[in-house]
């Protein structure tokens, strides 16, 4: 287990305001010991294991060794799945094992501390809306921009769930009807054609469009398509690759369309923007505001929503978990 910049207890003033975050992606563990700032204290990494039992007994490890170094109250987990209501219960999570498991209660048992579970995009726009460029907003929009689309929307302070604990898939709104096929089932999802994987299928489709454009993009994606990441299409945009260009320009275009119908739902005054391909916003949010405001309704008569880059980093699902168990236990003992 790799545990990097770790610190003794010595070094930091225990807290009963210290929260351990935990983001727990498909392919790593991100956990760390989180201040009532929002400032991270404290880090251990280690990959993710496949199987239960593994996967619990790694989570354990990592949060027994902030636990020996930190006083803390409460544990967060960010995970990305579907969760019961009551966030007791991991229902289904596409890249994890757990199938209708009580992780939070059992992981509590096994460490002695309140385990409060909490969606990895709920997680991160919380901690944007508590921390970083979602601050002073009302009703928030955050999207992780990446692989995929996740998305939280924070209403009057609080974290908009729905009815069954599942909302907001903004990233599989129908955008293009009959469009691209998605994982999910469905055909021209948002996500499909605003993400990094949306961005190497928009390259290969506007090649097969031009079949003579001789572009430093193009011979890669002739030569061998699979090694083409949407990372390499957003540099060969920023060198002005004619193909990188218009791929970016069309992923403008969906993302100020999907925006504009976020917007004529929810109404928010702010949207956030971050994730992998969201930390690239120079690259195409002038264009995708453009297209936002020429779809949005009424526009030219209604306030538009601000939209800003996410500021909290690859850290915002661990601070965003830490936070929100932390507030969850202060309210639960007030009571």
């Amino acid at each position: 287990m790799d545990t990097p910049a770790r610190r003794s207890r010595r070094d930091v003033s225990p807290s009963p305001e210290l929260a351990i975050g935990v983001d727990i992606g498909g392919t790593n563990i991100r956990a760390g010991v989180v201040a009532a700032d929002g400032t991270v204290i404290d880090t251990v990494h280690a990959p993710t294991p496949h199987s239960v039992a593994s996967l619990e007994l790694a989570l354990e490890g990592a949060i027994k060794q902030l636990i020996a170094d930190h006083a803390v109250s409460a544990v967060g987990l960010a995970v990305a799945g579907f969760l019961s209501k009551d966030k007791t219960t991991v229902q289904f999570a596409p890249h994890l094992p757990w199938r209708q498991a009580r992780v939070g209660v059992e992981l509590s048992q096994r460490l002695g501390v309140p385990v409060v579970l909490e969606h990895d995009a709920n997680a991160a726009g919380w901690a944007e809306f508590r921390f970083g460029a979602a601050m002073g907003g009302e009703n928030v929009v955050t999207l992780a921009i990446g692989t995929g689309i996740g998305a939280a929307l924070v209403i009057d302070g609080e974290i908009y769930r729905g009815s069954f604990g599942v909302a907001p898939e903004l990233g599989h709104l129908q955008v293009v009807p009959n469009g691209r096929s998605c994982p999910c089932g469905k055909r021209g999802c948002w996500e499909r054609y605003c993400s990094g994987t949306g961005l190497i299928d928009s390259a290969i489709e506007l090649l097969a469009a031009n079949p003579r454009m001789s572009t430093p993009l193009a011979r890669e994606l002739r030569q061998d398509p699979e090694s083409v990441s949407g990372r390499r299409v957003m540099v060969a945009a920023q060198e002005g690759d004619p193909l990188g260009e218009a791929t970016i320009a069309y992923f403008a275009r969906w993302l100020g369309v999907g925006l504009a119908l976020v917007s004529d739902v929810y109404d928010p005054d702010l949207i956030v923007l971050g994730g992998g391909v969201g930390s690239a916003a120079p690259l195409f949010l002038d264009e995708a505001r453009e297209h936002y405001i020429a779809m949005l309704t009424g526009a030219g008569y209604r306030p538009l929503a601000r939209i800003r880059r996410a500021q909290m980093g690859e850290d915002a699902a661990t601070i965003g978990a830490a936070d929100i168990a932390r507030t969850t236990l202060a309210a639960e003992r007030s009571h």
